[in-house]
């Protein structure tokens, strides 16, 4: 379905005139995974960004590495490159008989802004640690190291991690790739329909305890900080309402999983990040979801002259 053709997920109301729309799909499945509601093209497929890293943490855990906690938390993550994210993905790579000169993430500023400012005013510049995927990569280092794999070689499409992390995503999905690029760091990405997302992210939190599905919904929902960091949407929301797997991918992707199996998926077309919290906020009240956190989530306000003159608001 061509953009222009898309609905609204979001308008852009500043001083009570609809400044612009942002378009994109999104899908709503009920606890026993029909679609519950949907809206433009749901089952085209779509690159999943980082919120294919909860599979890609599975491989990790199926190539054998004993991770869990913090660490395994960590390897699903897009984190924020604070010191406890840094120190993490240091003690994971040290455990493996690695450093982070291992990593193959390009080298970036923290993906949190504050962040970002502390380091540029502390001296510090980016480095492929502060990349915002650096546990992932040092998941799959540690595993590959594990197994005698090639750790140089480790983001090719052919590396036994690679393989594993392709067969997760598909089995979960219950979709074969119907594209494979390059995701920012570097990766593998293999692009598939929102509809199967949220029902991958629906069998993650599905999945009988012990599996290597549940332990990363697991570890996830219990150190959202590692997923996310102290200052993101991901972490307030799976803080907030127990049982819920949330995760951001860049060009404005989300899928989340309530603890009874009710999902969502959605992308904005045009990756425009301020208007996902305030789809995010909208689809989980119309998922049934109330909690005070979706007004911190959904609220983007627009500014003039330094003041609040209008908002991004849902537009479903």
């Amino acid at each position: 379905m061509p953009q222009s053709a898309l609905p609204a997920l979001a308008e852009v109301i500043r001083s009570g005139f609809v400044e612009g729309r942002h378009r994109g799909s999104l899908v709503l499945l009920a606890a026993d995974g029909s679609v519950e509601y949907a809206l433009g093209a749901p089952e085209a497929p779509v690159f999943p960004r980082s919120t294919a890293k909860p599979f890609q943490a599975v491989a990790t855990l199926r190539a054998g590495l004993a991770l869990d906690g913090e660490a395994l938390a960590l390897a699903a993550s897009s984190h924020s490159a604070e010191d406890f994210h840094r120190d993490a993905v240091r003690a994971v790579l040290a455990a493996a008989g690695l450093t982070e000169e291992a990593l193959r993430t390009p080298a970036d500023l923290p993906l949190d802004r504050v962040e970002a400012e502390l380091l540029l005013r502390s001296g510090g510049s980016a480095a492929p640690i502060m990349m915002d995927c650096s546990g992932k990569h040092a998941g799959w280092l540690a595993a590959s190291a594990a197994n005698g794999w090639d750790t140089a070689a480790y983001l090719d499409a052919a590396h036994p991690i690679q393989v594993l992390a392709r067969e997760a995503l598909e089995e979960a999905t219950g979709e074969r790739a119907a594209h494979v690029g390059t995701d920012g760091c570097g990766a593998p990405l293999l692009a598939v329909s929102l509809t199967g997302l949220a029902r991958g992210y629906r069998s993650l939190v599905l999945s009988d305890p012990g599996t290597p599905q549940r332990r990363v919904a697991d570890a996830m929902r219990a150190h959202p900080e590692y997923v996310a960091g102290t200052r993101r949407a991901d972490t307030w929301l799976m803080r907030a309402v127990p049982g819920t797997l949330s995760k951001m991918g860049a060009e404005a992707v989300q899928v989340v999983a309530l603890a009874d199996g009710r999902a969502l998926a959605f992308k904005i077309d045009d990756g425009a990040e301020r208007a996902r919290g305030p789809v995010l906020a909208a689809a989980l009240r119309r998922l049934g979801v109330e909690h005070e956190v979706l007004d911190r989530i959904g609220a983007e306000p627009l500014h003039g002259g330094g003041a609040v003159v209008g908002e991004v608001r849902a537009a479903f």
